[in-house]
């Protein structure tokens, strides 16, 4: 835990990495799908709390149900991609407290306080997020992270019941040759930091 990762590793994960917009026409297997989540699923959380849930929409038929909520620039992209993920929060995430965070009985502060619950939700699952699309670079994958779409018709489709809420949308697959837009410019340090 002490070594740094090599240069190689640094460039696949960041310095060389690219948000794709386009893909390989190869499958993700639900091999890898499950090494994904066996990766990103030890990303720290407050509380060790998780409350991401995660919708793998590996089908045409099911991307399909997802395009009348996209931005028109989403919608293909995300029909040709071989996966999209729907990253969601779990509004009842503290019920598996008890499991998860062992130090005291910490469900009793979410279930009483819904503003406390939803911000943690939102908050962590943005990360989890986060730890997806590194886990998938981990893996070989491009990722192409989206917040173009109507959230309200996202849940009605897939989540009616309500206890998931969508947080982001990210598409998944080996990217392709070219399939990414030419890299931005980042902050610099001085832009971005203090240090006191």
């Amino acid at each position: 835990m002490q070594t740094a990762l090599t240069q190689n590793a640094l460039d696949q994960l960041f310095f060389k990495a690219h948000s794709y917009n386009q893909f390989a026409d190869l499958p993700v297997d639900e091999t890898t799908i499950e090494q994904l989540y066996d990766l990103l699923k030890w990303g720290p959380t407050s509380m060790n709390t998780q409350p991401a849930r995660y919708l793998f929409l590996r089908t045409p038929e099911a991307r399909e149900q997802l395009l009348p909520a996209l931005l028109d620039s989403n919608v293909e992209k995300t029909r040709q991609a071989p996966l999209t993920v729907i990253i969601a929060s779990d509004t009842e995430f503290y019920e598996h407290l008890p499991t998860q965070f062992k130090a005291y009985d910490a469900a009793p502060m979410f279930r009483d306080n819904a503003e406390l619950a939803e911000s943690t939700a939102f908050r962590n699952s943005s990360l989890q997020g986060a730890y997806l699309m590194i886990a998938a670079r981990a893996l070989g994958l491009g990722a192409g992270a989206m917040s173009g779409f109507d959230a309200e018709q996202v849940d009605k489709t897939f989540f009616p019941d309500g206890r998931w809420k969508t947080n982001f949308i990210v598409n998944l697959g080996y990217g392709a040759e070219g399939g990414h837009h030419p890299r931005g410019d980042r902050l610099t340090f001085d832009q971005a930091a203090r240090v006191l």
